[in-house]
């Protein structure tokens, strides 16, 4: 079974390009970030023509998560039980909860799409949220592995966070910014303490998933490796290959984020014939 993760900055703006590209690259399982959509805005037509069902959860044209699978989806979670919500001016339990996580499970494997918040400036309450929604999610994700650590399990997305110094072009750009800050780096550190881990990097050791717009940073590699497959003990004993598809940073109104791939040793009666990727 072939799973992917990809903010596309706009699935309505993006949707040949993304659905080409699942064709193309005979992906099972996609995991979308940032779709910017209401669930009546999304393009599902492009997508079921194409073979795949979609799953989402859009709250207006910020944020929002989905997932593309030609394999049944099952149990969509929407939001994690203790998510933490923000609004900008507003303090208190009840503040709206974002559209920044849905969870499926696909043949037996649970997977969520996370879209983490950016966090903005240090000293920002956007900061503040940002550390508390991770920490929420790793205790959920705590429990979720004692109640079934034989369930491969996965958190893949844009993280928003670079945990090394060489996930970011120079690290010393970033002094005093978010995406390096300690703090961050604790919180995305938390997650392998109660156990997950980088299912990509022991396969694919350099490379970003990310470049802005500005100032050329595509062409001249400035890039930072923010997104990530994060899986349990189970899922990464089914991990066999994995890349960093950076080519489609390239072409017409491209992402800029890009897609991450994994393989897993996973029969689900499509893969015959599929191309392997590396």
């Amino acid at each position: 079974m072939r799973v992917a993760t990809w903010n596309v900055n706009s699935v309505r703006a993006r949707s040949g390009r993304v659905v080409d590209w699942l064709v193309r690259e005979d992906v099972d399982v996609l995991g979308l970030q940032e779709i910017k959509c209401k669930p009546e805005q999304f393009p599902y037509d492009a997508f079921r023509e194409a073979g795949y069902e979609v799953e989402l959860h859009g709250l207006s044209q910020w944020n929002g998560v989905a997932f593309a699978s030609r394999l049944p989806m099952e149990d969509v979670e929407v939001t994690f039980p203790s998510q933490p919500g923000f609004a900008k001016g507003h303090e208190g339990p009840d503040q709206p909860k974002e559209a920044r996580a849905i969870g499926v499970t696909v043949e037996g494997v649970r997977l969520w799409s996370l879209y983490v918040p950016n966090g903005r400036e240090l000293g920002d309450p956007h900061y503040a949220y940002k550390l508390d929604w991770l920490a929420a999610l790793a205790r959920e994700t705590e429990g979720w592995l004692a109640a079934r650590p034989d369930q491969p399990l996965a958190l893949m997305g844009d993280w928003n966070v670079a945990p090394l110094d060489t996930d970011v072009w120079d690290v010393t750009v970033f002094e005093g910014s978010t995406h390096v800050s300690r703090p961050e780096r604790d919180a995305f550190a938390e997650f392998e303490r109660v156990g997950l881990s980088d299912v990509v990097r022991p396969l694919v050791p350099e490379g970003y998933t990310y470049w802005d717009y500005k100032q050329l940073r595509f062409p001249k590699d400035e890039g930072m490796r923010i997104d990530f497959v994060m899986g349990s003990a189970a899922f990464a004993d089914l991990v066999t290959h994995a890349r960093i598809d950076r080519d489609e940073r390239k072409g017409d109104a491209p992402s800029d984020h890009v897609p991450v791939v994994v393989d897993l040793e996973l029969d689900t009666g499509l893969d015959d014939d599929r191309p392997m990727i590396f």
